[in-house]
């Protein structure tokens, strides 16, 4: 989908896209950024010893872009059921579990974007060191980013929790979700503040 047309999408009044897919947006972009940090990196005397390194960033980047630009049709396909199963009449018996499960699934993208989120928050924290220190501001920017990627995606799994009559998986839902956020946003966070006082 062409940038133009997804933000033209997301300020309709369509549901989708909607908070999910910027999330995932929001990641790609974190990951092009530090892409673009090795790439002004490599090739540097100053940075030689860190080469193998810096292409494998490069090479975790490169795969992380497309895959979390991916979950945005992703995260509209995931919504569908959900928008689905509350048509369906009140009184129909099947539309609790129907419900449930469309619950459940409008959970999945959201989660596999933390998940991806969680292998890329260590990328960002190498380059404060291995990235050129004249792109700094790009390491801290992708660090923002990143944060703002965990943020929204673990609303998306927070609002469907809420709804769910099965509070004991909504809580093991839960769980899974805070458990790579808290500690990814403070680390974002860390090396965003670290770029703060190198530039200041």
């Amino acid at each position: 989908m062409e940038l133009e047309q997804f933000m033209h999408d997301l300020a309709s009044g369509a549901p989708t896209p909607g908070g999910g897919g910027a999330s995932a947006l929001s990641g790609a972009t974190a990951a092009a950024l530090a892409s673009m940090v090795v790439n002004l990196t490599q090739g540097k005397k100053k940075y030689a010893a860190y080469t193998a390194e810096l292409q494998a960033i490069l090479t975790a980047t490169q795969h992380l872009i497309p895959e979390l630009l991916a979950q945005i049709p992703a995260d509209a396909q995931g919504f569908a059921p959900l928008t689905e199963a509350y048509r369906m009449p009140k009184t129909d018996p099947q539309r609790a579990p129907v419900l449930e499960a469309a619950l459940v699934e409008a959970t999945r993208v959201p989660l596999a974007v933390l998940r991806q989120l969680d292998g890329l928050v260590p990328l960002i924290e190498a380059l404060l060191t291995k990235g050129s220190q004249i792109m700094q501001s790009d390491v801290g920017v992708a660090a923002v980013a990143c944060r703002s990627a965990l943020e929204g995606a673990v609303l998306n799994v927070y609002v469907n929790t809420k709804l769910m009559a099965d509070r004991q998986q909504a809580a093991a839902l839960n769980a899974t979700a805070a458990a790579l956020v808290n500690d990814n946003a403070i680390r974002c966070q860390r090396v965003y503040q670290q770029v703060v006082a190198k530039l200041q």
